[in-house]
């Protein structure tokens, strides 16, 4: 086996850990790392520690989905003590880097009168001095902002850290990754390696070009421990063959969320990647297998972890040329910068695009456009809809866009006009923002207030508001997480009586009346533009 040539099996999972948790952005910046680990990592493993019966009962509770519930059984109690520890002793700097956060924050708070704040960078904690720039805003209301590209060239960002746990697939089921730290299993494969390995390349080319055992043990550094399991996700069958799109005209196909493909002949362009594996499923849906060999742009529309996936982005960063984010340098500490991040974790070729900034393209262009809300009020630039205009058609995907102000739509009509096809993200009641937020603050979250400012897109009043300003002919509710193979990720379990079924419901209902076609989109789907 050690020289045949091998196909990578299409139902290897690949999950990226930080500290042995599913990694997400804000466990890559330094900052937000910090502060999760401080206010996330260490409550959720003390919580599991002392209380493992109320976390395995409430892991079985549908209405505790998503909640900070470790899904392990009480005998891996000796392994989260063991984790817990290893965190504390080898996490010393970013607890350190935790607490002057929380200072700083206190100090600037309290002491400063509207007066030169030149004396307070004498009383920045040591551990941030000349990492952070304090100011002001217009009503003198002090704040500080990171100087991000030290905090990555720091000893606060160490990729020491970054793992990757590899095991096989089989179904749809997967736990809850969030609030469950991966202890492993003794079939898996864990390897320490961190993420802007090359040899990672190297692996997932191996979906569709063969290699030997040998070379593939050496690009990753495989030891002689991990090697008799680590063959086992490989094959000497070919994958069934990819059959490069060819048509008259463009397609989009839909895989699942907020991901949807978009082809020509000559362009290839993805939106927030987020894809199944191959094996059989009762729901029909494209997989890896599906993906053309080059991705010429993958548009990230924001930073929520259900829209960057960094599972499945690190099996694509070999095809994608260009992958696209919303433009960020504003240092805040709940906006970390998608490009800074990205290009620690491998990627060379990010675009940074700005609100009603273009790319062009073989067959069209992509815009950026501004979309409001779903960031429960905070302060975050890092986000954007985007007009992608293929062969004369011009489709938005403003994912989760709550159309909280429809005179931005108005302004953007009369700037671009309507388009032809609009997407549009319709999860309306939403999670607080603690649930995304909650350990950067520094302060305890007032409960009424944290309910009130949702992780939420349009209800059907807003949504139809869109549609009144951009007159599209074709409307497509996604981004609503019912996929089966998606709830590891986006913890959502709907009924007939779930709010934004009921709503999405109506705003379908209302389009098809007006003579538009409009559907839910779910599983797969595959449309072409004519």
């Amino acid at each position: 086996m050690t020289n045949e040539n091998l196909y990578l099996k299409q139902n290897v999972l690949m999950e990226p850990l930080v500290d042995q948790w599913y990694a997400w952005a804000h466990l890559i910046s330094p900052a937000t790392a910090a502060m999760n680990i401080c206010e996330r990592h260490l409550r959720i493993m003390n919580s599991y520690i002392e209380s493992p019966d109320l976390h395995e009962s409430a892991v079985k509770n549908p209405k505790m989905l998503g909640g900070p519930f470790v899904d392990y059984k009480r005998k891996r109690v000796d392994e989260m003590k063991e984790l817990k520890e290893r965190t504390l002793r080898e996490r010393t700097q970013m607890l350190a880097l935790a607490q002057a956060i929380k200072d700083l924050d206190t100090m600037l708070r309290t002491e400063p009168d509207g007066f030169s704040l030149e004396p307070f960078y004498q009383k920045v904690p040591e551990t941030l001095r000349g990492y952070v720039e304090l100011l002001y805003d217009l009503n003198n209301r002090a704040s500080f902002r990171f100087i991000e590209p030290l905090l990555y060239q720091s000893d606060f960002y160490n990729d020491s850290t970054q793992s990757l746990m590899f095991s096989l697939v089989l179904h749809d089921h997967r736990p809850f990754v969030l609030s469950t730290p991966r202890l492993g299993d003794p079939e898996d494969v864990h390897l320490r390696i961190p993420f802007k390995a090359p040899g990672l390349d190297e692996l997932f080319k191996m979906k569709r070009e063969p290699q030997s055992y040998s070379f593939i043990k050496d690009a990753l550094g495989i030891s002689d421990e991990n090697d008799c399991h680590f063959h086992q996700f490989f094959t000497p069958e070919p994958p069934a063959s990819y059959k490069v799109y060819e048509g008259p005209t463009a397609r989009w196909r839909y895989f699942g969320h907020a991901c949807i493909l978009v082809e020509t002949p000559t362009t290839t362009i993805l939106l927030d990647p987020m894809l199944s594996y191959v094996y059989e499923a009762e729901v029909p849906r494209y997989t890896y297998a599906d993906l053309p060999e080059v991705i010429d742009y993958a548009l990230i529309t924001h930073n929520h972890q259900d829209h960057i996936l960094f599972e499945t982005i690190l099996q694509l960063r070999h095809k994608i040329r260009h992958i696209v984010v919303p433009r960020n340098g504003n240092g805040a500490l709940q906006d970390p910068s998608l490009r800074l991040l990205l290009q620690q974790i491998g990627f060379k070729n990010v675009i940074e695009l700005a609100e009603l900034e273009s790319i062009p393209t073989k067959s069209g262009s992509i815009l950026g456009v501004p979309f409001l809300g779903e960031h429960a009020d905070l302060n975050i630039h890092t986000k954007l809809a985007y007009r992608v205009e293929v062969d004369g058609h011009t489709l938005l995907f403003a994912a989760d866009s709550c159309n909280i102000e429809p005179a931005l739509y108005r302004h953007f009509a009369k700037l671009y006009g309507g388009v032809e096809v609009l997407f549009l993200g319709m999860e309306c009641d939403g999670a607080p923002m603690s649930w995304v937020y909650g350990a950067l603050h520094t302060q305890p979250i007032d409960r009424k207030k944290d309910r009130t400012r949702r992780l939420a897109g349009s209800n059907y009043e807003r949504g139809m508001a869109i549609i009144d300003e951009l007159k599209p002919t074709e409307v497509y509710v996604y981004a609503m997480g019912q996929e089966p193979w998606l709830s590891y990720i986006t913890s959502i379990k709907y009924t007939d009586e779930s709010n934004p079924i009921i709503a999405s419901n109506k705003l379908i209902a209302e389009c098809r009346q007006r003579g538009l076609a409009s559907e839910r989109l779910f599983g797969e789907r595959e449309m072409f533009l004519t």
